[in-house]
């Protein structure tokens, strides 16, 4: 399993914002298998995590072309700077027991 870490300073967000984030948010677990999505903001900074099965998954979600649409008006209107890690997660354990 993987997690997608994504981290950005907000400039501005707005109505389409909250849109388009309920749109990917929609498509990553419905159509490209992404396990869990969650995202939190404090202040002006903004953490996404999302865990997918394999990184052929997270390809395929980076390439799509309404993803690609989202990118560019993030980096345009709502955020002043981003970053985005892949990493692999070795272990998952929580305290009732379910894992991802």
């Amino acid at each position: 399993m993987y997690v997608v870490i994504f981290r950005a300073t907000i400039k501005q967000l707005d109505e389409q914002y909250a849109q388009m984030a309920a749109r990917m948010r929609e498509l990553a677990l419905t159509q490209f298998g992404c396990l869990e999505f969650m995202a939190l903001s404090e202040g002006q900074q903004e953490i996404a995590l999302s865990y997918w099965p394999d990184e052929q998954s997270i390809k395929q979600w980076r390439e799509h072309p309404e993803h690609k649409i989202a990118q560019q008006l993030g980096q345009q209107h709502w955020y002043q700077e981003y970053s985005v890690q892949v990493a692999q997660v070795e272990r998952s354990y929580s305290s009732h027991g379910a894992n991802l």
